[in-house]
């Protein structure tokens, strides 16, 4: 996992000008990294960086090199867990609201699958999909009445929110397991 030390040099970089009022913040640039490991596309440092910052483009100083390795450290650190049959630890918020966090993380996670969506379709579309609901209920990227009543809803937020960690390692095997 990453240090606190690199989370704060990695939010540096995403809240820096001319992308920082786009960017991602920490827990959804995790989501981004989380989509990347589980999914069927594993992107690249460029286009984590990209789907984090919100821009089209690169800028032509590329990728900071302590972005790169971040993001490099991070998925590594994911693909271990999922390998040795642990599901990734989402970030905990040291302050604030956990379900904040998880909604920006979800987010993240979504906007990776929504960026990738015909790949993560192509093998078995329904399991798929029933795997994304919780990440896509509580995202807060859609206004469907379903998900709009699962947010509201305590309970039912609190059983998707339990539920994800346990979701993203069966998106591991949907993707990665040998059949």
């Amino acid at each position: 996992m990453l240090s606190n030390t690199e989370i704060e040099a990695l939010e540096d970089i995403l809240f820096a000008e001319p992308w920082g009022e786009e960017a991602l913040d920490f827990f959804g640039l995790h989501g981004v990294v989380c989509a990347s490991v589980v999914g069927p596309v594993s992107l690249t440092a460029e286009d984590i960086f990209r789907l984090a910052t919100g821009m089209d483009q690169l800028p032509a100083s590329g990728v900071p090199e302590v972005f790169s390795s971040a993001v490099t450290k991070l998925a590594d650190a994911m693909r271990g867990e999922l390998t040795m049959g642990q599901p990734p630890e989402l970030p905990e918020p040291e302050d604030g609201d956990p379900m904040n966090a998880l909604e920006n993380w979800c987010a993240g996670f979504v906007d990776t699958f929504l960026e990738n969506e015909e790949q993560w379709l192509t093998g078995d579309e329904d399991e798929t999909a029933n795997l994304l609901v919780p990440m896509m209920a509580l995202s807060g990227l859609f206004d469907d009445e379903d998900f709009r009543k699962a947010r509201e809803s305590d309970k039912l937020s609190r059983q998707m929110a339990d539920a994800i960690p346990d979701t993203l390692t069966d998106l591991y095997l949907l993707f990665h397991a040998p059949e």
